[in-house]
């Protein structure tokens, strides 16, 4: 049976899972998959797949950007007005980037004119359906892309006691998250996976700083999606699992346990820019299983 085994010991992003993904294709595929991501119909986003080394190990980061403008400071999961600029959450890779030593002390309040210039426009479910509805992608990308949007939604309703179509992303920060969720959606279709199978998922631990204050690891849009996925904390302080990175798994994975006896065919490892004293990785393998 073809299956796909992703070991989750650092934790998961949406851009760590693409990148890990896009390993487990060949260069003309690599190739095909960068020009369809860039010719999504996505206005001002480029994505490209860069070579990166962890603890001696070689593997791909996915950059986005947007405008030109790499978002390492913008945060791709936002919540609805009341928390907009809180950016609690689900910092694409970047809490693997940043372990928020800034602190967010500029709190994205828009007074240090950060060069892109947005206009903090925010997106509502429905716009997200709308965007990803309009894409030049399949039937299978969008329904799965949608489904996966919804899971997020619906964390944030709850941790914010707002409808689900109550809250609403930030709109540069939901080009980049459509781009790590519909890109996954797309590697899966490619990749045709009769059984997915995923570790028990490392959270981190400690704190994350935010505009509100001081929030638990996992946070709680992370902690509420991953509910009855199997999780485990550990010795490595910071924000490991995305919102984005969990419902990408949740909504993909069959089982979530050890790694099966498989032939493997193919080894994949999405890298983060934060260095750990672990190779901070996502690490996938297709192979047969029985």
């Amino acid at each position: 049976m073809r299956t796909l085994y992703f070991d989750c010991g650092m934790g998961a992003a949406g851009d760590m899972l693409t990148a890990a993904l896009y390993e487990l294709l060949d260069d003309a595929e690599r190739k095909s998959f960068i020009e369809q991501i860039n010719s999504l119909g996505l206005e001002n986003v480029n994505v490209s797949a860069d070579k990166m080394m962890k603890c001696g190990i070689i593997g791909t980061h996915m950059t986005v950007s947007i405008g030109g403008i790499e978002e390492d400071v913008i945060h791709e999961h936002h919540h609805d007005h009341d928390y907009e600029h809180s950016h609690e959450h689900d910092h694409h890779d970047h809490e693997h980037s940043h372990e928020h030593e800034h602190h967010h002390e500029h709190e994205h309040t828009h007074e240090h004119d950060h060069e892109h210039s947005h206009e903090h426009h925010h997106s509502s479910l429905h716009d997200i359906e709308d965007i990803i509805n309009g894409l030049n992608v399949s039937d299978f990308v969008k329904a799965h892309s949608i489904q996966i949007y919804k899971l997020i939604a619906e964390a944030e309703s709850v941790a914010h006691d707002k409808d689900i179509y109550e809250i609403h992303f930030h709109e540069v920060g939901t080009m980049d998250a459509i781009v790590d969720v519909v890109s996954v959606c797309i590697l899966m279709e490619k990749l045709n996976a009769a059984r997915i199978i995923a570790s028990p998922i490392h959270v981190g631990s400690g704190h994350v700083h935010c505009a509100h204050g001081i929030l638990p690891v996992p946070a709680p849009a992370t902690a509420y999606i991953l509910k009855g996925v199997p999780i485990y904390g550990g010795g490595i302080k910071g924000e490991l699992c995305t919102p984005t990175g969990a419902a990408i798994l949740k909504h993909f994975v069959n089982d979530f346990t050890d790694m099966p006896v498989m032939i493997t065919e193919a080894i994949g490892y999405g890298m983060g820019k934060k260095d750990f004293t672990a190779a901070n990785c996502v690490r996938v393998m297709l192979g047969e299983t029985k």
